[in-house]
């Protein structure tokens, strides 16, 4: 996937300026796939020349006028050939399974601090996680539709999230049980 697509979905579900879907991106669609406000910028310009967006400039007084992007038709046409198009499974590449595979060349503490950090951000992200589902789906059996997808894609990063914190508790209380 690249981020164009990214872009197209949310600009599908509400047009909006380059700022606004860099905010929407940092609180939503951004925990899937992560883009800096200046990505989304330089991949708006090319998505524009492109013709998959459209803009309409709206003059704001003391600022630079504000863009405003929507999804053309030929942006729409993209976005349903990408949807048809075959995804790959995502492989996990993950830098602290290969830390923990090694720990025993170095300083085993080091990388048990290390994963203990790493399950504090896994702990945090599932709290937004779970904050998102009680603020956006307090009813998700009520949900179809555009919802039904955002929630199920939530739920995904719940559950990963919950995996991920359950996997470092397993690998901490091993590796301390082994230290002592």
């Amino acid at each position: 996937m690249a981020l164009e697509h990214a872009i197209l979905v949310a600009l599908s579900e509400r047009d909006g300026s380059g700022y606004e879907l860099a905010r929407r991106f940092d609180r939503s669609i951004g925990y899937f796939w992560p883009a800096t406000h200046q990505q989304i910028y330089r991949v708006l310009r090319r998505m524009d020349e492109a013709g998959w967006v459209t803009h309409t400039e709206i003059a704001q007084e003391g600022r630079p006028d504000k863009k405003v992007y929507r999804v053309s038709a030929a942006g729409r046409d993209e976005l349903s050939r990408w949807l048809a198009e075959r995804e790959d499974p995502a492989v996990l590449r993950d830098g602290l399974g290969v830390k923990l595979r090694g720990a025993s060349l170095g300083d085993p503490g080091v990388v048990l601090q290390e994963i203990e950090r790493h399950r504090a951000e896994h702990a945090m992200r599932l709290e937004v996680y779970r904050g998102i589902q009680q603020r956006d789906f307090p009813k998700p059996a009520k949900l179809h539709d555009r919802d039904l997808h955002q929630y199920l894609v939530l739920r995904g990063g719940i559950r990963a999230e919950e995996s991920f914190v359950d996997w470092c508790d397993e690998v901490i209380e091993a590796v301390r049980k082994d230290h002592r």
